[in-house]
C-alpha cells in the first residue's frame, strides 16, 4: 500500500472516530440519567440536599395528595439561588493603603525633574566657578620666566610666542620702552613677557599665530592683532584679552587665568604690525 493510501485510511479512521465522539456526546444528552440510577442511590443523593428544602417539599407533596393529588415519590430538584452580597467598605489609614498609583507617577516625575535641575545647576556652576587648583580658572605655573622668554626669540630676531596649553594661553614679548600706557599698572606686563588669551574676543574663535606678518589672525571672520594683541583690523570690538601675571620666590611665572583683563582697542601700534604677507589672504594660519 502506498504512502498516500495510508494517508487517506488514517484520514478516514479519525473521521469516523470523531463522528462516534460526537454521537456518544449527543446521545447522553438527549437521556435521562435517572432512569440508569438505582433507587438505592437516588434516595443516597437526597442527603445532599438542604434539610429544609427537603421537608419543605414532602410538605407540598402532602399537601397535593390531601387536595386530591398524587405525591410523587422522587427526589427533590434543587433549583437555582441567586446569592446577594453587600460590598464591604473599610476604611483604612493612608500608612495602610500605601502609595497609589498616581502618587507613584508623580513622585516619580517630581523626582526626575528634580535630579535634572541638579545636574544642570552643578554644571552650571562647575563652568561658571574659577577653578581652584589646577587647570583653565586657577593659577598655571609655566616654568621659569628667563627659560620662558628665551624661547621666544628666533635665530633671525623674530619671534614665535609660546603656547601654555593649560592656561589656553600665548605668552608673548613686549618692549619695556614701547609699551601701551593702556596695559600699564594693570598687572599683564612683567619682566618683558605678556600672556594672551588665545581666544578671539569677536566670537570666540582660537586666533592662531601668523610667523610671516608676526601677529595674530582670527580664520573665521578676519579680524587681525599685533604681537602684543593690539587690535589692527576686522570686526573685533577690543585688543585681545589677556591674563594676571605674578611670579613665585623661584622665579616661575604664575598665569591667573581667572582674572581677565579687558583692554579697548589701541589708537596707535606700538608694534609694528604687519611684517610680511597675511596667512590669512595666503588661506591658512600657522
Amino acid at each position: 500500500m502506498s504512502a498516500a493510501n495510508l494517508i487517506l485510511v488514517g484520514v478516514a479512521l479519525v473521521a469516523i472516530a470523531a463522528a462516534a465522539a460526537a454521537f456518544a456526546i449527543a446521545y447522553r444528552r438527549s437521556t435521562d440519567w435517572r432512569k440508569g440510577v438505582s433507587s438505592e442511590t437516588l434516595a443516597a443523593d437526597r442527603s445532599e440536599v438542604p434539610e429544609a428544602f427537603v421537608a419543605a417539599t414532602e410538605s407540598a407533596g402532602e399537601q397535593a395528595a390531601e387536595e386530591g393529588g398524587e405525591a410523587t415519590s422522587e427526589p427533590p430538584v434543587a433549583t437555582a439561588v441567586e446569592v446577594v452580597s453587600e460590598p464591604v467598605v473599610v476604611e483604612v489609614t493612608p500608612e495602610e493603603a500605601g502609595v497609589t498609583r498616581r502618587q507613584f507617577f508623580n513622585r516619580a516625575l517630581g523626582a526626575t525633574f528634580g535630579t535634572f535641575l541638579a545636574g544642570f545647576g552643578l554644571a552650571s556652576l562647575s563652568f561658571l566657578w574659577p577653578k581652584l587648583t589646577g587647570g583653565f580658572g586657577s593659577d598655571v605655573n609655566a616654568g621659569k620666566v628667563d627659560e620662558l622668554r628665551e624661547q621666544l626669540f628666533n635665530e633671525d630676531g623674530s619671534v614665535t610666542p609660546l603656547f601654555i596649553p593649560e592656561a589656553r594661553a600665548y605668552l608673548v614679548p613686549y618692549d619695556e620702552n614701547a609699551l601701551s600706557p593702556q596695559f600699564r599698572d594693570l598687572g599683564v606686563a612683567d619682566r618683558g613677557v605678556m600672556a594672551l588669551w588665545q581666544r578671539c574676543v569677536h566670537l570666540g574663535c582660537r586666533v592662531p599665530w601668523c610667523q610671516p606678518s608676526q601677529g595674530f589672525e582670527c580664520p573665521c571672520h578676519g579680524s587681525k592683532y599685533s604681537l602684543v594683541g593690539e587690535y589692527f583690523a576686522g570686526p573685533a570690538p577690543r585688543n585681545l584679552d589677556r591674563f594676571v601675571i605674578d611670579f613665585t620666590p623661584a622665579d616661575d611665572l604664575i598665569i591667573k587665568t581667572g582674572s581677565i583683563v579687558q583692554t579697548p582697542r589701541a589708537p596707535i601700534l606700538t608694534v609694528k604690525y604687519p611684517q610680511g604677507p597675511s596667512c590669512i589672504a595666503a588661506g591658512g594660519g600657522a
